[in-house]
């Protein structure tokens, strides 16, 4: 159903998937679980030299192991309809990766008001130890964010300079 508003409504692929969550009346974002039942699987990316592998992994105690460097997409057996005009950021919770060493691998997924398909968290482990997901951990923080809608057009001629900044990558660091 294509709604008009800007609430976000959502599916859940399983009775038992825990609802999004927001913690509190000021939390800007509301948090994502994880779904993972015993004997379901989760794709793993791994990088072995030069090549990327992909491989399936099986869940076992409701829970599944995520080694060092490795990227893992994990279910939160829900589907999402967006509003159009509205997109859904993915962002990393804090105490995931400040206690475990876990954040998302693209450190902001983004996704689309036509994405109507499972939502997963792609998680990469950034410590040198291997990791656990448990099911229905809190593995991420999405919020619903309005699209500003713009033209991209080119010029021919480089921009000016529009403040005092003089250089690029730490320049505004300089003193």
């Amino acid at each position: 159903m294509l709604t008009m508003s800007s609430d976000l409504r959502y599916y859940k692929l399983n009775p038992e998937v825990k609802d999004p969550y927001r913690a509190t009346s000021g939390s800007a974002c509301f948090d994502l679980y994880s779904f993972l039942p015993d004997e379901s699987e989760v794709t793993v990316y791994r990088n072995d030299f030069e090549e990327t592998e992909k491989v399936t992994r099986v869940v076992k105690l409701k829970r599944v192991p995520i080694n060092p460097k490795e990227r893992i997409l994990i279910p939160t057996g829900l589907i999402l309809d967006i509003p159009k005009g509205y997109s859904v950021r993915l962002y990393p919770r804090s105490s995931l990766a400040l206690k475990q060493g876990l954040t998302l691998a693209n450190n902001v997924g983004i996704i689309d008001s036509d994405y109507v398909e499972p939502v997963f968290a792609m998680i990469f482990n950034m410590s040198g130890y291997v990791k656990y997901i448990n099911h229905e951990e809190r593995i991420c923080q999405a919020e619903l964010f309005k699209d500003q809608p713009h033209v991209l057009e080119e010029v021919f001629e480089r921009p000016e300079r529009k403040t005092e900044r003089d250089g690029g990558f730490g320049s505004t660091g300089k003193k």
